[in-house]
């Protein structure tokens, strides 16, 4: 430096005496000066200065991002030679150093249900018990008590200790998108409230609400009337002193609320899944991020999500889901270790599962908060970026109100190029409803069968090879006769995108899945079971296993009366098994990785024989199914019924 600074006076000083001779040495004076200030100019690095902050602190510009105007920013950690440093510039570890997007200390304590605790409205006074239990009719939660916990309560903070020591820069910006149907106000209202004040200013662009066709009395001008009060500047009780930055001024780092906050409303009832494409369509950020209307987002749960969609924009990111307790409101994890990893995956009749991620797979990251992957999701919570999502068509627009659209955009990503990610730095916490509160409505008379089931067929029709297509009407035999509509577009978009097949995707990505669902061997036997004595039909009951069987009138419409025998014995109902003794025949949980049975149909005698037991199936006079020696009565004879929808 001091070097060039000196050729450059010597440069000067040449020049000017060249042109006015020895006389002038304030000339020199004023030249020299004039270069070197030149000089330095040009050796400055390019960026944006943080005025507020720092004269000398620099922020890169983006190449793929635009930043809002008038960023509030933390301060960043710049030494990458720091002994613990680890990551990409968009999320990078450094040990003993607090994260740049960090509170320094939980918040708020000894409100209602503040730190996620137990809330009991036992300990009040003057609670309407019948409004208690209307209302946890019409919601599927108690909104009694969620009216009592305040909008900003605090949670838990559940994360691993390794993510508070994760720093983010460079990220995109991202538009929350909430979809509501006769949501709980107040549910509904928390969960905008957490996403605003947990998520940094500089990467929140926006929340998008858009109304599913709701006739709730609260959700109409009140609901428009509390966005403009309450969001137009946002306040908070939060304390402005605990929260990391170079001010500490909470206030700056989450800036002006203004606009922050949109209602968009449909003018019919279209669903969960077709709302969610329209909160897409309305939104302008780099990327989705879309949430159901009852949650609580989780501290800095929003740039772990955002990170690797800036590193690759063909990524899906999956917070981890905690669970808020429906009566009571208690915020509490799920799993029992927040080391504890695990990833969807599904059974042959497309129910969600899970399963822990192996310790191989936890050996091939450095750190165990890094991001990893899984085959799918549960399908509520997660962050795509937005052009990328309607380039791959957005949901199926042919999936009617809600059930498969997880499988679906999880197929449809890992399949065309893309991947799946679940973040364990990023939680959010998840009403469980007892039941849905809600009926489909006009949409359920487009499909001649279960909603849910069709949407299902919907999906594996196109994304299936023909072999593992087997398995799910293995599974799940009524729905090959159920329409689904008319899916050849979703068919030219997956050939359009030049999409893999199902087989690679087995091979590469959902390979365990075979450790709990091997693939299945095919049905000799499916439909009601009807005696011949009593013309009445196995019932499985709606309880949950261990339940046990018994029977009742034949209604052919399947469900609980759908009976199916495969060839290796297995005799199952759904996703359980059938399982009896002398005294009882009962509805178990099948054996996972397992297909096989003890049980064998004899077409002839039309015995339902137990073969390890050597015993038939019998319906006692009494009412009861159980087991008994073999013989020739009707009580004991079975005849299998295919039905159709």
């Amino acid at each position: 430096m001091t070097s060039l600074i000196k050729s450059a006076i010597l440069t000067v000083k040449r020049t000017c005496r060249l042109r006015f001779g020895r006389w002038s040495t304030t000339l020199f004076v004023i030249c020299s000066l004039l270069i070197v200030t030149l000089l330095l100019i040009s050796l400055l690095p390019t960026g944006v200065v943080d005025k507020k902050r720092s004269k000398t602190k620099i922020i890169p510009i983006s190449p793929k991002f635009k930043r809002p105007k008038q960023e509030g920013l933390v301060k960043d950690f710049d030494d990458k030679s720091h002994k613990g440093y680890y990551g990409t510039k968009y999320a990078y570890f450094v040990e003993n150093v607090l994260g740049n997007f960090e509170p320094k200390e939980k918040h708020l304590t000894g409100r209602p249900g503040d730190e996620g605790q137990v809330f009991k409205l036992d300990s009040q006074k003057d609670i309407d018990w019948n409004e208690v239990s209307s209302l946890k009719s019409q919601y599927g939660m108690n909104l009694v008590a969620s009216n009592l916990i305040p909008m900003d309560r605090s949670v838990p903070d559940l994360r691993h200790e390794e993510c508070k020591y994760w720093h983010y820069d460079d990220l995109p910006t991202a538009s929350v998108v909430i979809v509501f149907h006769n949501e709980g106000f107040s549910t509904l209202m928390r969960t905008v409230h957490s996403v605003l004040i947990r998520s940094p200013r500089k990467y929140l662009r926006e929340v998008v609400l858009v109304d599913d066709y709701s006739d709730k009395e609260p959700l109409k001008a009140g609901l428009d009337r509390y966005i403009v009060e309450h969001f137009g500047e946002y306040k908070s009780s939060f304390d402005p002193n605990k929260y990391e930055g170079d001010s500490g001024n909470y206030g700056e780092l989450l800036g002006e609320r203004s606009g922050k906050v949109r209602l968009v409303r449909n003018t019919e009832r279209e669903g969960l899944i077709r709302s969610r494409t329209r909160g897409a369509e309305e939104s302008v950020g780099d990327v989705v991020v879309f949430l159901d209307a009852h949650c609580e987002c989780n501290y800095n749960w929003l740039p772990p999500l955002l990170a690797p969609i800036a590193e690759n924009r063909k990524t899906v990111t999956v917070p981890i889901i905690d669970g808020i307790d429906h009566d009571t409101f208690h915020y509490r994890p799920v799993y029992a270790r927040n080391d504890q990893h695990f990833k969807g995956i599904w059974e042959w009749g497309m129910y969600y599962k899970e399963l822990e991620v192996d310790m191989e797979e936890h050996l091939k990251k450095h750190k165990v908060s890094e991001p990893y992957d899984a085959p799918t999701h549960a399908g509520g919570l997660f962050a795509i970026e937005r052009n990328y999502f309607m380039t791959l068509g957005g949901y199926d627009p042919g999936l009617l109100v809600w059930g498969g659209e997880n499988f679906e955009l999880s197929f449809k990503v890992w399949q065309c190029g893309g991947r799946l990610q679940w973040i364990p730095c990023s939680r959010v916490g998840h009403i469980y409803r007892p039941f849905m509160p809600y009926t489909f409505g006009t949409l359920k008379a487009k499909r001649n069968g279960s909603l849910i089931i069709t949407n299902y067929k919907r999906v594996i029709e196109t994304w299936w090879d023909q072999e593992y297509k087997e398995y799910f009407y293995t599974r799940e035999p009524l729905a090959r006769y159920y329409y689904a509509g008319d899916y050849s577009k979703q068919i030219e978009l997956k050939n359009k995108l030049k999409c893999k097949s199902f087989d690679w995707f087995m091979t590469n990505v959902a390979y365990d899945v075979y450790k709990n669902f091997p693939k299945l061997p095919p049905n000799v036997e499916w439909g009601e079971v009807k005696n011949a004595a009593t013309k009445e039909c196995l019932d499985t009951g709606s309880s949950a296993p261990p339940h046990t069987v018994h029977t009742s009138y034949c209604h052919s419409r399947g469900g609980n009366q759908l009976f199916r025998l495969n060839a290796k014995g297995q005799l199952g109902v759904g996703e359980r098994c059938i399982d009896a003794n002398q005294d009882r025949m009962t509805l178990i949980v099948c054996k996972l990785g397992t297909v096989d049975g003890p049980w064998r149909y004899d077409p002839k005698s039309k015995h339902l024989v137990h073969t390890k037991l050597d015993l038939c199936l019998q319906h006692r006079e009494d009412g009861a199914v159980h087991l008994s020696d073999c013989d020739d009565s009707l009580r004991q004879q079975w005849v299998w019924k295919k039905i159709r929808p």
